[in-house]
């Protein structure tokens, strides 16, 4: 198909970052599975963290985003990016970029975990939306954009060099792809829960892929679950902005008692672990919850798309209540990174949600992902400029088994993970889980090309499954994003430490290491 300078995998806000920022000077192609717009950056409903308000600044956001991420995280490696992070979104207020501005200038909204307002919108509840837009239009003819056919691996040469990827499509035709650089920004695997604000598509297939090829990966077992996603009719239907509760909505109990109010001292703007928990708890006993809206004016205008939302499921917002229950929203783990994205093989790169970059910690501050897609979008692009092209040599895959005889039913599995590996786990359920996963034969050696699209991608959320359950189980603490009940207190000696796992043998090896210090390219 010609070879690239650069190939990009996913269509995200990092993906387009990238590209927008090197196409004068590499010829790039895209592939997405899906369609264009069909992420999680474009569904991103919240805004952009960024500490450009006079009253605020990059240490303020720093001390925010370590304590949202319980510490794990190096406080250097998070100054860096938000001070990077401050330059990006200038940057594109200077091209351009649509943010919403008041009568006052700027305007900066109020998430939770955050010290000051900071987060900047477009189109109200509409962000993720208005940025990829914006993003697309900018890129020109050098960039390519291949829509509808699933990456499913990744290809080295000789020398052990990523240096290509297989893709398949609908109608089973199987291309191989080569490029001097090769980058995962295909997103986390919220959509392998059974409740989430994730696309679809959002499977974790690009982690599944790195591992496979033998990457690195850390942190799995860190997921974010969104505190109020709404519940009609006893399922999730759709976010419903952290914002609401930034602009004053209220959660609360069905007698009109607030739910946070003794929890903890942020109440509806604690960290989200904590309130999505709170919810949890309080559903499993019994009890619903709904977020007051009452006290928010022009709730329509100022949140658009979760108006219509409301109404089309039957809850106009003059009843000024929303049911609400947690849902999958992000993963804090993913392929191991360094600070411009480069993994432990070479070649391959990974930014955005796929990556694990190490700023999140073990929960990621509100409204710092569409900036972690920027940041590293521009940082990726820098560092390619100055990078050689590689040497053309032939490509293989790695060597395969037979091809799987039993994958687990994707309905079935995703409401496996929200039970044994949801919100609050344990020993026991995170061991069901895994004997359930086990119980397919399958291994890290399956052949895949004679699969159909939608059983290679079942193949791969197995991959992915599999990886989160065993960080889950090997972590014996409550941090952040991981919850156990049989473990229920952060653990000092847990501290600075994070999970990494690969591929040794056949094998999957898991490794405990400092504070992501461990070097990419040793």
């Amino acid at each position: 198909m010609g070879k690239a300078d650069v190939l990009i995998i996913g269509s995200g806000v990092a993906a387009l970052q990238l590209a927008r920022n090197i196409q004068d000077h590499m010829n790039v192609r895209i592939i997405t599975k899906s369609r264009l717009k069909a992420s999680n950056s474009y569904l991103a409903q919240g805004g952009i963290a960024a500490a450009i308000a006079p009253d605020d600044s990059p240490g303020l956001h720093t001390r925010d985003t370590l304590s949202a991420g319980e510490a794990l995280q190096d406080e250097g490696r998070v100054m860096s990016f938000v001070e990077d992070g401050k330059r990006a979104v200038e940057a594109l207020l200077s091209d351009g970029m649509p943010f919403d501005y008041g009568a006052g200038g700027l305007k900066l909204g109020m998430e939770g975990a955050h010290s000051t307002k900071r987060i900047v919108h477009s189109g109200g509840d509409q962000t993720g939306r208005f940025l990829i837009e914006f993003l697309h239009s900018s890129l020109s003819e050098n960039v390519k954009i291949i829509e509808g056919e699933m990456a499913y691996q990744l290809l080295k040469d000789g020398k052990g060099r990523i240096g290509g990827v297989r893709t398949k499509d609908e109608a089973g035709v199987i291309r191989t792809y080569t490029g001097d650089h090769i980058v995962l920004a295909s997103g986390g695997a919220g959509g392998i829960y059974e409740s989430t604000s994730n696309h679809p598509s959002v499977t974790g297939t690009g982690i599944a892929m790195a591992f496979l090829a033998g990457a690195v990966v850390s942190d799995m077992e860190f997921i974010q679950f969104h505190p109020t996603l709404m519940i009609s009719r006893g399922r999730t239907t759709g976010l419903i902005s952290e914002a609401v509760r930034g602009e004053g909505g209220v959660l609360i109990r069905e007698d009109g008692s607030a739910l946070m109010e003794s929890i903890h001292p942020m109440r509806d703007l604690a960290p989200r672990h904590v309130v999505a928990e709170a919810i949890y708890r309080e559903r499993a006993g019994g009890g619903d919850v709904y977020l007051d809206i009452t006290g928010i004016r022009d709730f329509s205008t100022r949140f658009p798309s979760i108006t219509e939302q409301c109404e089309r499921e039957g809850y106009p917002i003059e009843a000024g209540r929303i049911p609400v229950a947690p849902g999958c929203h992000f993963i804090m783990g993913g392929v191991l990174v360094d600070d411009v994205g480069r993994t432990n093989l070479d070649g391959l790169y990974a930014i955005g949600e796929a990556a694990c970059s190490g700023v999140h910690g073990a929960n990621r501050l509100a409204s710092n992902s569409l900036l972690e897609g920027i940041v590293y979008g521009q940082r990726l692009a820098d560092h390619l400029k100055q990078a050689l092209p590689s040497k053309a040599m032939p490509l293989v895959g790695a060597q395969t088994s037979s091809p799987p005889e039993h994958l687990p039913e994707r309905n079935r599995l995703k409401k496996m993970m929200m039970e044994e590996a949801g919100i609050i786990r344990s020993e026991e359920g995170l061991n069901r889980l895994l004997t359930w996963l086990d119980g397919f034969g399958l291994t890290y050696e399956c052949k895949m090309d004679d699969l159909d699209v939608e059983d290679m991608e079942d193949y791969l959320i197995w991959v992915v499954s599999r990886l989160i359950g065993t960080a889950s189980l090997f972590r014996e603490e409550s941090r952040g994003g991981h919850i156990r009940r049989d473990h229920p207190q952060k653990r000092p000696e847990w501290d600075k430490k994070n999970i990494h796992m690969k591929i040794q043998t056949g094998r999957l090896k898991v490794s405990v290491y400092e504070s992501l210090e461990t070097k990419i390219h040793a």
